[in-house]
């Protein structure tokens, strides 16, 4: 799978103590290219490929046949935007993200909040690689660098958007010489091919797609090609690949919320399929079998929660009709219902945006979800209101929670990951 090569880093003389000062030799991990890979997956490996698959395009069936389908993988892209960010040392809460949202079009609302600006960039560079995929054109590296550079804007790394490293980084250690690190990724000087090879992968129509996005992840966060960022850019590309090829059309399960709760056989897998060339053909088919085998059960697991959520979601709207009474087909009330799913946290405005029904009709509208106890408003003020759905978020932190606790259960282990509380008042 690779070869390590010998460098000297020479130390600048910085840092606090004498092993962050320290020079000496360290060696680099070159991967080898896809186009030169064999990949042969053990027969059980092959049935977790199968079943992650069905369960992938079973959930999009039925995804499809709800109406509030696009605000639940509208829900989820965020749910699956936060685990990401949560992988790479950003954790932010559900209502924090959704205001953070809102406030898009005011650099002084994220100034002093650059972990929600972040956060919302992964969501913005996971709609890009989706973009991407249904554009039906050609990945290319250039693809690549522009979900990477649609991450960072807007953010603290915005300078670092789109553009191919050309120092090394590592993995691990300490911030000033790779000789202690986890992992050293290849030279710069190597960068640019390898991702050119990885684009050309990406194209690929013949392999699983399962198998496709499994290693088109590993294989971005070994070549690592970017200051910051590569985590979350490499987690967009598992959306790329399996909108690409078809199998999620409606919806990419969340997977990154199960690989935040397996973080550690997360590292391990990525590590196993590492493996040097010079090792045995054993030893190497093992390590991808077995992150093959890994990445298909975290999209399996993530599929049950996802198909668990939208249950919960469809019997709230069910629910609110209830609630409601009578709501005329068509109308302002009947098609924000269907809207406030993936709406949780919302303004008259982003309803008559999302509605197409006037100002009037849609504030009419509101104030019945105000008074038959489904929508909230926040604050006091008397302009730009903003409202919430508070049994909607509560659904949303029981999901999270679920998928934090390594049996799926909160009630037989508890999360192993920082998550919200269930709601204790949500009318």
């Amino acid at each position: 799978m690779g070869t390590l090569h010998q460098e000297f880093w020479m130390s600048e003389g910085l840092g606090r103590t004498r092993r962050e000062r320290q020079s000496g030799a360290y060696r680099y991990y070159l991967p080898t290219r896809l186009r030169d890979m064999h990949i042969a997956l053990e027969p059980d490996v092959v049935g977790d490929v199968s079943r992650a698959e069905y369960a992938i395009v079973a959930l999009n069936e039925r995804t499809a046949a709800l109406r509030s389908s696009e605000g639940i993988a509208r829900l989820l892209l965020r749910a699956e935007a936060v685990s990401s960010s949560f992988i790479e040392g950003l954790s932010i809460g559900t209502r924090r993200l959704l205001r953070a949202e809102m406030n898009l079009g005011s650099q002084e609302a994220f100034r002093h909040d650059e972990s929600a600006a972040e956060v919302v960039g992964n969501i913005h560079a996971m709609q890009s690689a989706l973009a991407a995929a249904q554009a039906d054109e050609t990945v290319t590296t250039e693809t690549i660098l522009a979900i990477h550079r649609t991450l960072c804007a807007g953010t603290r790394i915005e300078r670092f958007g789109g553009v191919v490293r050309d120092r090394q980084n590592w993995v691990g250690g300490n911030s000033y010489n790779p000789l202690a690190a986890d992992y050293i990724p290849p030279a710069p000087q190597h960068v640019p091919a390898l991702l050119d090879d990885l684009a050309e992968y990406c194209n690929d129509q013949v392999v699983s797609p399962i198998v496709q996005a499994a290693i088109v992840h590993a294989q971005f966060e070994s070549i690592h090609p970017f200051i910051d960022g590569n985590g979350r850019t490499g987690r967009a590309l598992i959306h790329l690949v399996l909108r690409r090829r078809g199998l999620a059309p409606q919806l990419v399960p969340p997977v990154s919320l199960v690989l935040a709760t397996h973080a550690q056989s997360y590292v391990q897998g990525l590590t196993g399929f590492r493996y040097l060339d010079s090792a045995r053909e054993e030893s190497i088919r093992g390590g991808i079998n077995e992150w093959v085998s890994f990445f298909a059960g975290a999209c399996l697991a993530s599929c049950e929660e996802a198909e668990r959520f939208e249950r919960s979601a469809d019997a709230l709207l069910v629910e609110w009709r209830d609630r409601l009474g009578s709501v005329r087909k068509n109308s302002a009330l009947d098609l924000m219902l269907e809207e406030l799913v993936g709406m949780p946290v919302f303004t008259v405005k982003l309803v008559v945006e999302a509605t197409g029904r006037a100002t009037s009709a849609v504030s009419a509208a509101i104030e019945r979800c105000i008074d038959a106890g489904i929508a909230k408003p926040l604050g006091n003020q008397k302009r730009n209101r903003v409202f919430e759905i508070p049994e909607v978020i509560n659904e949303f932190n029981i999901f999270e929670r679920r998928l934090a606790s390594p049996v799926g259960d909160t009630s037989m282990e508890k999360p192993v990951r920082a998550v919200p509380e269930r709601l204790r008042h949500i009318r």
